[in-house]
């Protein structure tokens, strides 16, 4: 079987240095349809992109006392975060190092220590080995030298970020610089976490990505969100690791606040958005499941959970959020049928509507480039 590395240099015959030419936004084209269709683009975005980026994982209010952890797939890896009893969060895969059994099969729980489902290895929530059940007779084995696999890990503003390779990531300082000052005085740590939701779609990654970062198709594809947002005014900044999409509200009775407000879409490449509005903070991080297929997910947190917030405004925004996603659910899964087709390869881009999808695709290219510099030097 080839290794991972030759896979990807024999199965990418067409990246050259044309394809990563970074055209101003009213001159450039759309990247190559085969990037988002060829079946070789998932394994160099799983572990050239994936890996080598902050990924959103959880809410730290999910980890509050000594012994809570959190499961999760990350990059195709499983892992495990948790509390430890130095109140401090760690973050290893959810692998054991005897033969690959699972840590812990819940999405979320609490324990003393961390004990393989498979075979009974028990580990500290430092993550060294403690227990080893029928090994006396194993020669040459240390403990020290099987401990758990460590994980990068951050928190930020009441949210937990890993990285799997942060030895070609950039600081995560660097990452979300100037965030909270342009969202000031909104504080998203503040806010309480109250729900996740997953949508499988069935489009690949960078479809969802780009219909995510273009208010373009909003008159089209969610006219009831023009009740909320003024369209108009919609604009659109870009940041070295990221962009922003913002808005006035419009006054009404839709429950997302008045015109003195503003809704704040962030995007964080390569996966994550933010997307905030008063009193509520809606966090997505887009999964590749294969070259035609991602996951979404859909954490919510809100100002206040009170049993008049669960009956009113939260079951209206879920609601409203649902129907949105919907929405983008359907038309992301023609458009991959579209980019698949023998009609298309490269389009263009919309100067006024279409500048965070051009950001994006430059980001998309530095990522390929970069790999192919490092596999064109072995």
């Amino acid at each position: 079987m080839p290794t991972h590395d030759a896979f990807i240099a024999t199965d990418f015959p067409d990246l050259t240095d044309a394809h990563f030419v970074e055209d101003a936004l009213a001159v450039s084209k759309t990247i190559p349809s085969a990037w988002y269709v060829h079946p070789a683009y998932h394994e160099v975005d799983r572990r050239y992109i994936f890996e080598r980026s902050w990924q959103y994982v959880c809410a730290s209010d999910q980890l509050k006392n000594p012994g809570d952890h959190v499961t999760d797939m990350v990059a195709g890896n499983p892992i495990i975060v948790v509390r430890n009893k130095e109140n401090r969060l760690s973050a290893f895969y959810n692998v054991c190092k005897h033969r690959g059994g699972p840590l812990s099969m819940d999405a979320c729980g609490h324990e003393k220590v961390l004990q393989c489902k498979y075979h009974g290895w028990t580990y500290l929530l430092d993550g060294s080995l403690r227990g080893v059940p029928r090994f006396d007779r194993t020669e040459l084995f240390d403990k020290k030298d099987f401990g758990l696999t460590p994980i990068a890990i951050e928190e930020w503003q009441g949210m937990v970020f890993v990285c799997l390779d942060p030895a070609h990531a950039p600081l995560f300082e660097h990452v979300i610089k100037g965030i909270e000052e342009r969202i000031a005085p909104t504080q998203l740590g503040t806010l309480q976490f109250h729900k996740r939701d997953n949508y499988a779609v069935k489009a690949n990654w960078k479809v969802y990505v780009d219909n995510y970062l273009e208010g373009y198709h909003i008159p089209l594809v969610h006219p009831d969100l023009i009740s909320v947002l003024d369209f108009r005014s919609y604009q659109t900044e870009t940041n070295d690791f990221y962009s922003l999409q913002f808005s006035p509200i419009k006054d009404g009775e839709h429950g997302y606040g008045s015109s003195a407000d503003h809704a704040f879409y962030y995007f964080i490449f390569p996966n994550m958005m933010l997307n905030i509005l008063p009193g509520r903070l809606q966090v997505n991080r887009v999964d590749a499941q294969d070259n035609k297929a991602c996951n979404t997910v859909f954490d919510y947190y809100y100002s206040s959970i009170t049993p008049a917030d669960l009956e009113g405004r939260i079951k209206a925004d879920l609601a409203f959020s649902d129907q949105v996603q919907q929405e983008d659910v359907e038309i992301c899964e023609y458009v991959h049928r579209g980019l698949a087709s023998n009609a298309y390869d490269q389009g263009r881009f919309s100067y006024d509507l279409e500048g965070g999808v051009h950001h994006f695709q430059i980001l998309l290219k530095r990522a390929y480039k970069a790999c192919k510099k490092e596999l064109d030097a072995r």
